[in-house]
């Protein structure tokens, strides 16, 4: 099984982009972020006639998370991160598929630091770690996909120099990724390519794609079902040199398939969200 995750920047702005990506990359799941789509604006047709499914979140203008799968085997589980009713921000959704918990999130930028958004963004990671970790306990198979707008380490930044009072790259927010990690999640680029120098977003100022100065801030974390059924963890790197492009290439994982949909799995994607239920309600 192929899971992917794309900050596509725009989806319908750039849609012949993806839409190119999809038919070359093939994946079963894809996460998409930065729709910058309200809901209604959601280019689901041309998603249909490439031959996936889609539940998203979309939000005019700004912000935006897809799930799209190749299978109808996709059940919504919710929409919006738990511990915050007032936030509006559509960065997160989550949704299970043949026994997996796929959860594709879009973390706050945070600049500039200090100030309010950089606090949001650290209150953001918070409501996440505390959602994963109810997840974790469910002890069902969990992918958290995205753009987690964090390098965690040196490795994961051009002249990291540079970067110390940058929201992505402060302390507070490395420290918070870190932690959220330490809670039982595998980083699955780092645990195939621990020592490579891998990069999944590019500037587009200054030439950054030509001369390789990129950053690591789209993530695969796994829960420990896979620790044995993890198979390959790349980045389609040339996807960002393609014309009208996002500042994103496409991050992917394949997996060894697993049992059918356990119980839990299958209780898990029953307890959808209010939100949810009431955009089902809607639709009735």
């Amino acid at each position: 099984m192929k899971i992917a995750t794309y900050n596509v920047n725009g989806v319908n702005g750039r849609l012949p982009v993806l839409l190119r990506w999809l038919k070359e990359s093939s994946p079963d799941i894809a996460c998409l972020q930065e729709l910058k789509a309200p809901q209604e604006k959601f280019p689901e047709a041309a998603i249909r006639e490439a031959g996936y499914h889609a539940i998203w979140h979309g939000q005019k203008s700004w912000n935006g998370v897809a799930i799209l799968s190749k299978s109808p085997d996709l059940k919504e589980n919710r929409r919006g991160l738990p511990g915050d009713p007032e936030d509006l921000h559509s960065r997160y959704i989550e949704a299970t598929f043949k026994g997996i918990v796929v959860g594709c999130l879009y973390l706050p930028n945070g600049n500039p630091y200090p100030g309010a958004k950089f606090e949001y963004k650290l209150k953001w990671f918070k409501r996440l770690s505390a959602h994963a970790k109810k997840l974790l306990k469910s002890d069902v198979p969990v992918v958290l996909a995205g753009d987690y707008n964090v390098m965690p380490t040196e490795l994961d930044v051009y002249k990291p120099e540079r970067w110390v009072n940058d929201a992505l790259f402060r302390k507070e927010v490395r420290a918070a990724f870190k932690t959220l990690v330490g809670q039982g999640w595998t980083d699955a680029l780092r645990k195939l390519h621990p020592d490579e120098t891998i990069y999944t977003f590019w500037d587009y100022f200054r030439n950054a794609y030509a001369r390789d100065a990129g950053l690591r801030i789209d993530h695969f974390l796994l829960s420990k079902h896979f620790d044995k059924r993890l198979v390959r963890a790349e980045v389609d790197r040339h996807v960002r040199g393609w014309e009208k492009t996002s500042d994103h290439a496409p991050v992917w994982i394949e997996i060894k398939e697993g049992k059918a949909a356990s119980r839990k799995a299958r209780m898990v994607a029953s307890r959808k969200s209010p939100e949810v239920r009431k955009s089902e309600r809607r639709a009735q």
